[in-house]
């Protein structure tokens, strides 16, 4: 094996979307079956002749192969809630209006002005601008405060700000220090000093409450690369101008909430939660996650495991296993009686009766605790902020720690079924785009990640192992067999699967054209469907009906759908009008009925959610 006999290509290989080669997909399960020696069509392994096995060791003539690349999925990183600066308001130095508010103030009024400019308050700059822009004119009349101290209007304000948790956000991010009931005798300017300071403090978190609440209060592009969000705009100019004239300004601020049907759902599925708490006589017991607890172990978790039990088993086991409950003393001990108790309890749930608590006994203990669902719900209601104020009356919303993707036709759902989604290595972006077009017979074009990471190395030891399978490998525009690629050096390559029962994206795959290389697709790994978790492949969304979804996206029938894929034709096709898609995150989400249902964190988002939450809320703490 020389160069001069060789094509000489990049390990780093990506999917290509010029003509003839279709989008990357990262979703194949055939191919990759058969480089794990797993299921699938079986093809007899030649032997690599022994300059490929040298080449394999790194015992090449030329020299040593070049290291294996990899190529890696997007982070996540440590939240940085966005910069605040200092609100600097300019007073001018002329007089108010004849006939203005400010001209018709009282002379208290009219000297606690003054110290605007003295106001220490810090804000996003898009607020800043706004708070400098209304009080640097005097006609602007103050909002909040009045000769008297607070007004009516500034305490309804504070009490609206204080019941921002019933909407998902956190009443901590809008707290503001309060200014003296009554003036400092020492100090007659102090109280004046602070009512400012408050008026600016309260204006500031009014227009940052109306942005969180329309659009999140936390960036998800922050959070990690698998989001995708062009943030909302939110028009806060007016705000301050339309508070001053309401009538009502709690209500004014409810009005700013979202109103979709999905939100209102999770609102008073919150609010129903907190109030069940509030009832509550008896605390659920909480297990720490990550236990893991054996027949014969000691630990300090088995009194939360007995004592859980004593919350949930059935009246049945508990009567079993009375004397045992009767005389146990909250010791760590983890007793054979106490084992036989928790094997009870595990086969009555139809788990594996070993008496090991992990994970699935520990979730059959203590299910979603209320507080776990609230902060699902507090994660949902944000996460809802960042998608449009109407989804849509039709539209595709793919849910992936529920496995689900849903058709809404004429704002109802009309169908419903089970997707196959990313594993946590290789998750599923969180984004929304348009359905565009339905492929037909697809080729599938093998994307960077797959051949870099997982078929390089079987490339190494035997450069034929694609011509075996059937792919089609191509460089510099001419196809050339995988045996003539070097795939020690570096350059770059085309492969794809031609379409076929073995081809990875089945039947057909539907296109909404996106950066992420992500869609929906069929797959010839039907099994994968029958699991309760399907975080599963490459990232892209594989739908166990298929034909009945492509049906629906084009405006046809089942029957329509099969005549195009029984051609045999590769055919791409648009749909007849662009569809919303909405490839999402919800581990808290109702169902058609209205009835919220709660899923796991499969990629652990919500934890990093949460974090991003907190470094909000200590960022906008008021500052000594």
């Amino acid at each position: 094996m020389t160069r001069n006999r060789k094509f000489v290509v990049t390990a780093m290989l990506a999917a290509t979307t010029a003509a003839g080669t279709l989008p990357g997909e990262a979703a194949a399960t055939t191919l990759l079956d058969l480089l794990r020696g797993g299921p699938g069509r079986q093809v007899k392994q030649q032997a690599a002749p022994a300059a490929l096995e040298s080449q394999a060791q790194g015992g090449l003539e030329m020299g040593d192969p070049e290291p294996l690349p990899k190529v890696t999925g997007p982070r996540y990183y440590t939240y940085k809630p966005e910069a605040q600066r200092a609100i600097k308001i300019k007073l001018p130095v002329s007089e108010p209006v004849a006939g203005s508010a400010e001209a018709q103030a009282t002379p208290e009024v009219l000297g606690a002005r003054r110290f605007l400019s003295e106001v220490s308050v810090r804000a996003t700059d898009e607020v800043a601008k706004s708070i400098e822009g209304y009080y640097g004119n005097l006609n602007k009349p103050l909002i909040w405060t009045d000769d008297q101290g607070i007004s009516e209007r500034g305490r309804a304000m504070i009490s609206a700000l204080s019941s921002a948790d019933t909407v998902g956000l956190s009443p901590d991010d809008y707290l503001v220090p309060m200014p003296a009931e009554t003036a400092d005798p020492a100090d007659p300017e102090k109280r004046q000093r602070e009512l400012m300071a408050f008026e600016v403090a309260l204006s500031a978190k009014v227009l940052t409450y109306v942005q969180d609440t329309v659009r999140g209060r936390i960036d998800p592009n922050k959070i990690s690369g698998y989001y995708d969000f062009k943030r909302k705009g939110v028009n806060i100019a007016p705000v301050l101008d339309m508070l001053r004239m309401s009538p009502d300004v709690a209500a004014y601020l409810r009005n700013r909430d979202p109103k979709s049907p999905q939100f209102i759902a999770l609102r008073d599925e919150l609010a129903r939660l907190k109030a069940e708490d509030a009832k509550a006589e008896t605390k659920p017991i909480t297990i720490a996650p990550g236990t893991l607890l054996k027949p014969g172990q000691s630990k300090p978790e088995v009194a939360q495991v007995i004592g859980a039990l004593k919350q949930v088993a059935s009246e049945a086991i508990l009567t079993q296993h009375s004397a045992t409950l009767a005389v146990y003393a909250g010791t760590p001990e983890y007793t054979p009686d106490l084992v036989a108790l928790v094997e009870a309890f595990q086969k009555e749930k139809g788990l594996k009766p070993d008496g090991v608590v992990g994970p699935a006994t520990i979730r059959a203990m203590t299910g979603h605790s209320n507080a776990e669902k609230i902060a699902k719900l507090q994660v949902a209601m944000e996460a809802i902020r960042w998608l449009p104020a109407d989804l849509g009356a039709r539209h595709v919303f793919i849910n992936a720690p529920a496995f689900k993707a849903t058709y809404v036709n004429d704002g109802k759902e009309q169908l419903s079924m089970r997707v196959v989604v990313g594993s946590r290595a290789n998750q599923t972006y969180f984004f929304q785009d348009q359905i565009e077009t339905v492929e037909f017979n697809p080729y599938w074009g093998v994307p960077k990640s797959i051949i870099v990471n997982e078929m390089l190395p079987k490339l190494r030891a035997d450069p034929s192992y694609l011509d075996r399978l059937g792919y089609e490998v191509s460089y510099g525009g001419r196809k050339v067999a995988s045996s003539q690629v070097d795939w020690n050096v570096t350059h770059s390559v085309d492969v794809r699967q031609p379409p076929g029962g073995d081809n990875a994206l089945g039947e057909l795959k539907i296109l909404f054209p996106n950066e992420h290389a992500i869609y929906m697709h069929d797959t010839p790994s039907k099994s994968y469907f029958s699991r309760d978790m399907r975080a599963l492949s490459h990232g892209c969304v594989r739908l166990a009906e298929p034909r009945v979804m492509a049906a629906a996206v084009m405006g046809t029938t089942v029957e329509e759908i099969g005549k195009q894929i029984a051609s045999g034709q590769n055919r791409a096709v648009q749909v007849p009008q662009k569809i919303p898609v909405y490839v999402s995150y919800f581990t808290a989400w109702p169902n058609k009925d209205g009835v919220i249902e709660y899923f796991d964190d499969v990629y652990g988002r919500d934890d990093h959610t949460a974090k991003a939450f907190k470094a909000t809320t200590d960022a906008r703490a008021p500052r000594a």
